[in-house]
């Protein structure tokens, strides 16, 4: 049986848990400057009380950046990334117009998946990552040849075993 103590909002009077600031705090600046935050509670609290250190520290820990976190920010960049540049200016050109948003849409595709690569660790889903890296990256040399283009840079096929996650 735990006991939450509970401390008055000074504007509307209503009570919150006590640890309602560092809650806060978590959710506008996110687990990475918590745990910079931490790290510098640890320090300054070891040399004056060094038992009272661990149990914060256990918490502080439980918000560090994950797997999750990461692939989730990763992921989100490649979608924005994706969606501005797949904004085009028409240029009175059905089939080009095509391709240059056809591209970006690809290369998000391509940028999800080597996050998966990265993070993930179901063995199918990584197979499936490395097939849409390779098919995505070979429509968008066909595409471009279409247009008489320029090819993509090469680049090196995803390697399970260089990408593995840690």
């Amino acid at each position: 049986m735990s006991t939450t103590t509970t401390a008055p909002n000074r504007i509307s009077g209503e009570t919150a848990p006590s640890d309602f600031p560092i809650r806060l705090f978590r959710r506008w600046l996110g687990p990475t400057a918590v745990l910079v935050v931490g790290i510098a509670f640890f320090a300054s609290a070891m040399v004056q009380k060094p038992s009272v250190v661990f149990l914060p520290l256990c918490t502080l820990a439980a918000h560090a950046p994950t797997a999750e976190t990461s692939f989730l920010a990763e992921n989100d960049t490649a979608m924005s990334r994706m969606m501005q540049d797949m904004t085009i200016r028409p240029a009175g050109n059905v089939d080009r117009d095509f391709v240059a948003m056809m591209v970006p849409h690809h290369q998000g595709a391509i940028d999800m998946a080597q996050a998966l690569l990265r993070h993930g660790r179901n063995e199918r889903l990584r197979r499936l990552a490395q097939e849409i890296i390779v098919t995505q990256q070979q429509e968008i040399a066909a595409m471009r040849l279409a247009l008489d283009g320029p090819l993509p840079p090469s680049v090196a096929a995803p390697d399970q075993s260089s990408d593995s996650p840690k």
